[in-house]
């Protein structure tokens, strides 16, 4: 008995460095590569860059004021369609107190004035009736009169324009009314009633109380990197795509290339603006932003592989390695043309037929 058990133990012995060995042994045997193979393709090669950018309108016009004071009514909002002479709003004027206290001490003056010249106008009349005064004093003394009241006319005008911004004989042309300077649409209306405002001069731009601009025309304004600026010009056709708009795309054309590039980010860009073919069915909002497609070459219909299957040596020769039985495969040289980054031409050296090695 004992020594079945011995032959027993040693059997499973035996098995265990033998199976452990053949397990050794099959582990260290290397499998053999399978290669995939891919074959060309006919298809068209675009290659494009890509510009980034937002669409504007062609005409934005910020609406200012004529005057200083305080905003007391607004007679539009953001997305009101507005005509040219519109009323945008009604500022009211605070006047400076200074400049308000010469206009009434001018007007005073003015008066006092008025009332000298037509006593004395009333004294030459009688005497020029009862032919005491030759005609030509009285009509120096009529002048001056007459001066005297155009004197005090003026005053009082200055005076309602330092206290409300309009002349007694014009209130419709207020230049307290601020008015639209072109028709559109209304963008933004930045105040708000009861802001305080500063008119447009020499030292200020001024407050913006609207910006209307024209949503009739729309261009795309984007940047163009330096290496591909010398292969666009004006004319050209873009692609725009809208991040708002979903599954659509919109036709532009290229009218503007500057002429002086811009250093972003390490780089040198080029501003560049096409005008927006627009469609009845879309609303196209100022200020989305897009990306335009500049198609710079494309050849249709051309014999073409993956980028990733050509292989160079160190003479910079490109070739690609094609399948002459199963899994065996020899060196063939090609010629490439138009590339888009992923898919190239093949110009020579393959046919649609031959499989082609994919490098691992």
């Amino acid at each position: 008995m004992k020594k079945v058990l011995k032959i027993f133990l040693w059997l499973i012995i035996i098995a265990i460095v033998g199976g452990t060995m053949y397990y050794l042994y099959s582990k260290s045997q290397e499998k053999p590569v399978i290669y995939e193979t891919e074959t060309a393709v006919t298809t068209d090669i675009v290659k494009k860059t890509v510009a980034t950018g937002s669409i504007v309108p062609r005409k934005e016009i910020e609406i200012k004021p004529q005057v200083s004071g305080i905003v007391q009514e607004l007679y539009v909002v953001a997305g009101d369609i507005v005509e040219k002479g519109q009323l945008i709003a009604k500022v009211k004027i605070i006047p400076n107190m200074i400049n308000l206290n010469e206009a009434e001490s001018r007007l005073e003056k003015a008066k006092i004035n008025l009332r000298k010249n037509k006593s004395e106008y009333a004294r030459s009349k009688k005497l020029f009736t009862q032919e005491v005064i030759p005609e030509s004093e009285f009509l120096t003394v009529e002048a001056q009169y007459d001066q005297a009241k155009e004197d005090v006319f003026v005053a009082e005008n200055n005076l309602k324009l330092i206290k409300e911004g309009v002349r007694k004989d014009a209130a419709k042309a207020s230049n307290t009314l601020v008015r639209s300077t072109i028709s559109g649409m209304v963008l933004d209306v930045p105040i708000e009633i009861g802001n305080s405002v500063i008119e447009s001069n020499t030292f200020n731009a001024g407050t913006t109380i609207a910006s209307v601009a024209d949503m009739s025309e729309m261009i795309f304004e984007g940047k163009v990197d330096e290496t591909e600026v010398g292969k666009i010009k004006e004319g050209m056709n873009l692609i725009l795509t809208i991040g708002a708009v979903d599954q659509e795309q919109f036709v532009a054309q290229l009218e503007y290339i500057s002429p002086k590039g811009v250093a972003e980010n390490g780089a040198i860009q080029f501003e560049i603006k096409a005008s927006v073919e627009l469609r009845d069915d879309v609303f196209i909002r100022a200020g989305y932003s897009a990306n335009a497609d500049i198609v710079l070459q494309k050849h249709k219909n051309v014999l073409a592989i993956n980028e990733g299957l050509l292989q160079f040596d160190d003479n910079d020769s490109t070739y690609v390695e094609v399948e002459t039985t199963d899994q065996v495969f020899e060196r063939r040289d090609v010629k490439t043309g138009l590339s888009d980054g992923i898919n190239i031409e093949i110009l020579s050296g393959l046919s649609k037929e031959d499989k082609i090695k994919v490098v691992q």
